[in-house]
């Protein structure tokens, strides 16, 4: 084989040969090599200039990364967070709820309260919708927040003891209660383990109450309506004691009136000596009368008598002077009855009430006042009799139809729902982490 063909196959070989990256040429697109290979013709190269021989070492080829090596420290931190804030809490929490988290109980009971005043319905369904007049919305939201108040804390906590019912059955200090915890750590921990619901249309409340034992939630439910029934018996009736109040008031003033008019009466019939002026007022009408008849028939016989005697004999002398003396005793018995020369102004005032007039009018004015006092005094019992009928007709009572129930299933705590919970407020937390972060870094 010449030296010629030797060189000329050795290019091919060359020209097969891989070059390395930098030495490739850039490869145009189709269509331009297409139209270049059209304007120009083939030039064969002549066999003298054939191109010197470059041997070239084949490159090794470039080891193949995996997906951990094209990791970066941001994409580290992601990760890690997922785990750390998102898998790790809901891996505990369900862990936590399946073999940890005590079972509780729930005994549950439906009341409202009612008012006699209420009309009678007819059916179930209008007792229902009738139970809550507009006066007794106002009782049922003072129950409703004395239930949820350190009051009734402080009664069942006396009554059952709070840290011995309900503290931490096993390793589940979650749901359970520490010992001599204060009054504000109890009544948190006492509204988490009731719930009191209020129905505006009926007005029935529905009480729940959780335990670790169904006896033990029944206990306190039962306990609860009866602290909750003591609460709207004393509210009945502070409110029948405001009513009754005013009338008894009223009552009181009209007795002490009337008394105190009796006595004055009293005291007038003790310095008179006479019960009725009134009366003595008519005998000494009758007497003057009598007096008068009797000067009359006097005077008609001295008429008679001096037609048949003379003017000095001694039976007309006699019948003048009685005539005189009787005229004297109804002057005398006309001033005690206040006309005639008693009615002058020379009349001392002391004076104007010893004649019989005076003293009718005393008695007059007493005897009114005691009758208006009477009369005030059978107003005020009828309005007090009124006001206690009304009182009575508005009392408020504990209409409880529904008693405390007895479970036998426990029903919390919510094991599946508390684990999605978690899990999706970690991821939602987690996610806005990521979020924010992406944010920044867009911004910057």
């Amino acid at each position: 084989m010449t030296d010629q063909a030797q060189t000329k196959k050795t290019g091919e070989a060359v020209a097969r040969l891989p070059l390395p990256e930098e030495a490739k040429p850039v490869q145009k697109p189709k269509n331009l090599r297409l139209l270049e290979g059209l304007l120009e013709a083939p030039v064969p190269a002549p066999a003298e200039a054939s191109p010197p021989v470059i041997e070239v070492e084949p490159q090794a080829a470039k080891p193949s990364r995996g997906w951990a090596s094209r990791l970066r420290p941001r994409h580290i931190a992601i990760i890690s967070g997922f785990l750390g804030l998102v898998a790790l809490p809901a891996v505990l929490t369900s862990l936590y709820m399946a073999f940890i988290a005590a079972d509780q109980y729930h005994s549950s009971s439906s009341f409202s309260v009612r008012s006699i005043e209420s009309s009678q319905p007819a059916d179930i369904l209008g007792m229902f919708s009738q139970a809550s007049s507009g006066s007794t919305f106002s009782d049922s939201y003072v129950l409703l927040d004395f239930i949820r108040s350190e009051r009734m804390v402080q009664a069942v906590d006396e009554a059952f003891g709070l840290d011995s019912v309900f503290a931490p059955r096993g390793l589940d200090y979650f749901y359970g209660i520490g010992q001599d915890r204060p009054i504000e750590d109890k009544l948190e921990y006492w509204r988490s383990m009731i719930s009191v619901n209020f129905d505006h249309t009926s007005g029935i409340m529905e009480l729940e109450v959780k335990a670790f034992t169904p006896e033990d939630s029944q206990k306190i439910a039962a306990f609860v309506i009866a602290q909750s029934e003591k609460l709207v018996n004393e509210l009945s009736l502070s409110a029948r004691n405001e009513v009754l109040k005013v009338a008894q008031s009223e009552v009181r003033m009209a007795e002490e009136r009337l008394s105190n008019a009796r006595m004055a009466l009293r005291i007038y019939r003790d310095s008179s000596q006479e019960a009725d002026p009134v009366e003595g007022a008519k005998l000494a009408t009758q007497l003057v009368a009598s007096l008068e008849q009797q000067l009359v028939q006097l005077k008609t016989e001295l008429s008679t008598a001096l037609t048949q005697m003379g003017e000095n004999t001694p039976r007309v002398r006699v019948m003048r002077s009685q005539i005189a003396s009787l005229e004297k005793q109804i002057e005398q018995e006309r001033q005690r009855f206040g006309s005639g020369s008693a009615s002058k102004q020379g009349r001392m005032a002391s004076a104007a009430f010893t004649d019989v007039a005076g003293r009718i009018q005393q008695y007059e004015t007493l005897e009114t006042d005691r009758e208006f006092a009477e009369r005030a005094y059978t107003s005020a019992l009828a309005g007090l009799e009124k006001a206690r009928i009304e009182a009575n007709a508005k009392q408020r009572y504990l209409a409880v139809f529904i008693q405390p129930t007895l479970s036998e299933l426990a029903q919390y705590p919510s094991r599946i729902l508390n684990s999605i919970l978690v899990f999706l407020g970690a991821l939602l937390a987690w996610g806005v982490v990521v979020m924010g972060y992406y944010n920044i870094r867009d911004r910057n």
